[in-house]
């Protein structure tokens, strides 16, 4: 069976200087596929270029059709979405108007947007804040916020850059566990984290990056034993994912 993305020998560059190298990746249909690495590794790059946000060289497929020729508002439209590392809201508008813009693209191509009672129903504390400014919540709700905005838009791949970053460790338990729960309705998910041992536990698949180079890939579980890994992203300690 053929993935639903397929990225192969993409390359990104920043002027001269190429922040990633012939990178290739594959996520499968209801899978969850995790890149993690250090600060600077090419992550949120190599997001932004499969979203059409930066150019890139190499090729990219998306349910067996190249991307090249979709704008990003098509890849949308397209089941394609990003949760950006910044979450990107708007801040002065209102939790129900953020979720509503989430919906838009798919809506002026013609397609059915998730509506907002299912967002609420994954997100109760998102209804009860829907009349509150996006700049009045905590971080933990500005990354639902996020997420709700992104499922608007009914997603077949959810990319999902750093959502941990800058929660408490009981909000980022809680943010993963929505995560792999949204694997259950049938939305794949590339996920770029640095919260590695996180990361592992709810992927199927994951590939270490570092300085724009693939320096392994493999079953999350296998990642979490190697001691390599371990001892760069776990904390020295080898796991086992879903521990």
């Amino acid at each position: 069976m053929s993935a639903l993305l397929e990225v192969r020998d993409l390359a990104v560059s920043y002027g001269k200087v190429e922040a990633v190298h012939r990178v290739s990746l594959d996520v499968g249909e209801g899978r969850i596929v995790t890149v993690i690495g250090p600060n600077g590794a090419g992550k949120t790059t190599l997001l932004a270029a499969i979203m059409g946000l930066l150019p890139s060289h190499g090729t990219l497929q998306y349910r067996n059709a190249p991307l090249s020729t979709l704008s990003v508002e098509q890849r949308v439209a397209e089941g394609l979405v990003l949760v950006p590392e910044k979450r990107e809201l708007f801040a002065s508008m209102t939790v129900a108007d953020n979720l509503e813009l989430g919906a838009f693209a798919v809506r002026r191509s013609g397609g059915s947007a998730t509506s907002l009672a299912d967002v609420y129903k994954r997100f109760p504390r998102l209804e009860e804040r829907r009349t509150q400014l996006a700049a009045t919540l905590s971080g933990g709700e500005r990354q639902m916020l996020a997420l709700g905005r992104a499922l608007m838009a009914r997603p077949k791949l959810l990319m999902l850059d750093e959502p941990s970053l800058g929660l408490a460790p009981l909000i980022v338990r809680e943010i993963f566990s929505i995560v792999a729960a949204l694997k259950a309705t049938g939305v794949s998910i590339l996920l770029v984290e640095q919260n590695a041992r996180a990361a592992l536990q709810i992927a199927d698949y994951g590939y270490v990056l570092e300085t724009g180079d693939l320096a392994m890939e493999g079953p999350s579980a296998d990642l979490a034993a190697n001691p390599r890994v371990a001892e760069t992203y776990l904390g020295g300690r080898a796991t086992a994912a879903g521990a």
